[in-house]
């Protein structure tokens, strides 16, 4: 077989790019509605960044996750009895094999594989999908291709003076490689950044042995505890009434409301010896991390502003203060990496580190066939949103809801070129609420009057969105109630008299948009 004349699949057949949770979710749901998903996993095994094995996973052995159990599942598998709150990489990727074999597509997974290129067929009827396994190249022609390679591949390091002399005996590296804190007893480290994982790193390695911690960031982001009272901080933070909310209130008031729920739960940097983050909560930014603060009131993480040059191994900040390091680990973030695809798909979908042009982050007009499952930046948990786009996506192709119209992703294409310039981090709830009404399976609260504040006031549990639309079950009303129940926090169904004067706030608001 030559490059020219790839293997014609059949219809049925969807290529899948990527074999982490975005992946299988796809493959799952594509699989329940007639397709026969292929998927094309560059590693040895699947689970993408829960494979801490793979070159391109950011994660180390040991790592737990930022959110919860429960909102680190799909809705038709519930983690093994005995797993922890926040479960371990090892947990995760267990849950994602077995989720595999239930589903019934572990079969289908080939590993080893990576997609060298993505193009499009002669005549631009179809996809063709040029792999690579053990040195042998493959060209196949698919009708129909799904991109869910990941996000977070691609490390991105800031431009600092003097990085490339750095002298400390660990190197500078981005996090990305960072395998633990055995390699940094009696070190002194500097972690730059203030996202979860920076934060995370940096508290592990002050109770792991580190000399000296230090942590700097551009800018002092509020933290907000992993648990709050023992309750999970997504299970409070990220609901279907703030999905509400946010379409309803002034962004003034839903910014004055997110800081007062950390700022009363976890409270404020400058309280443990942290600078001060700006009064918005929405410039200051939102991070998490159980034991970051507590620590740095404790003299055990101490923290800098950005970095302003670096000369041997002694860094200076941007306030004059200097620290002598052994080891820098840049927590800066990642860049959206495609490089399978061929220079005309990039083209039509305008990507660059961090944009990529799609309708509701799925479709593009001008690359019908073609869909891209997790390409977002999100706040929060990240399994169930990931099935609802993929529940979305195989209805859509299975015929089960309208196929978005010209106008529609004309329209879409639009707002996401316009949203270029604004935060690219999206919070969980918008993306949930957001792809299940798509996908025509987000419950309505006043239709399910015994479950109301659960659906409003709880998680946003995988089970939730079994409630209404195609692919009902039978126990989604009590596995949505037991996730609104656990750690003891909704045991009721009536509302409290402040919850009831939201829900009639946020009835009244969106009544008044309408009008």
């Amino acid at each position: 077989m030559t490059t020219e004349d790839p293997l014609q699949m059949p219809p049925q057949q969807v290529a899948i790019i990527g074999a982490g949770p975005a992946g299988l979710a796809t493959a799952a749901w594509l699989r329940r509605h007639g397709f026969t998903p292929v998927l094309f996993e560059a590693a040895d095994q699947l689970g993408g960044q829960w494979n801490a094995a793979s070159p391109l996973s950011g994660v180390w052995p040991g790592m737990r996750t930022n959110t919860s159990r429960i909102l680190t599942a799909f809705s038709d598998l519930d983690h093994a009895p005995g797993t922890a709150v926040y479960p371990s990489q090892a947990e995760i990727l267990d849950y994602l094999r077995r989720y595999a074999d239930q589903a019934g597509i572990a079969g289908q997974i080939r590993v080893s594989t990576a997609v060298e290129r993505l193009e499009h067929a002669p005549g631009d009827r179809g996809w063709v999908v040029r792999s690579r396994h053990a040195g042998t190249p493959r060209a196949e022609k698919f009708a129909r291709v799904v991109v869910a390679s990941g996000r977070f591949t691609a490390p991105f390091l800031p431009a600092v003076e003097g990085l490339g002399e750095f002298a400390g005996s660990g190197g500078a590296v981005h996090s990305q490689a960072y395998g633990g804190p055995a390699a940094y007893r009696d070190k002194a480290v500097l972690v730059a950044g203030c996202s979860i994982s920076a934060l995370e790193i940096a508290s592990e390695l002050a109770l792991g042995g580190a000399r000296r911690v230090v942590v700097a960031s551009r800018r002092q982001r509020y933290v907000l505890q992993k648990l709050l009272a023992g309750v999970p901080a997504d299970h409070v933070a990220f609901t279907r009434f703030a999905a509400l909310a946010g379409r309803a209130l002034p962004a003034e008031a839903l910014a004055a409301g997110l800081r007062q729920l950390v700022v009363s739960s976890s409270g404020s940097p400058e309280q443990f010896g942290a600078p001060k983050p700006d009064a918005t909560i929405f410039a200051a930014g939102l991070t998490q991390s159980q034991h970051f603060l507590p620590l740095v009131a404790e003299g055990r993480i101490h923290t800098r502003p950005w970095i302003g040059r670096i000369s041997g191994t002694e860094v200076s900040f941007t306030d004059g203060t200097t620290e002598t390091v052994d080891t820098i680990l840049f927590a800066t973030g990642y860049r959206l990496s495609l490089p399978f695809l061929s220079e005309a798909i990039a083209a039509a979908l305008d990507v660059d580190d961090q944009h990529i042009d799609l309708h509701d982050h799925t479709f593009h007009p001008d690359l019908p066939g073609l869909a891209f499952i997790g390409m977002f930046d999100q706040v929060g948990p990240y399994f169930p949103v990931l099935e609802l786009q993929a529940r979305w996506l195989a209805y859509a192709w299975a015929g089960l809801v309208p196929t978005p119209t010209e106008g529609d992703l004309r329209g879409g294409l639009a707002q996401c070129r316009a949203g270029r310039s604004g935060p690219q981090s999206i919070p969980m709830h918008v993306l949930a609420t957001l792809f299940a009404q798509r996908a025509g399976v987000e419950p309505e609260p006043d239709k399910h009057p015994l479950l109301r504040r659960a659906l409003l006031f709880g998680p946003l549990s995988p089970a939730s969105f079994r409630l209404q639309g195609p692919d009902l079950r039978a126990d989604a009303a009590s596995r949505t109630l037991d996730a609104a129940a656990a750690f003891g926090r909704l045991t009721s169904a009536e509302m409290t008299a402040e919850e009831a004067g939201q829900w009639d706030a946020i009835q009244c608001a969106t009544c008044t948009v309408a009008a």
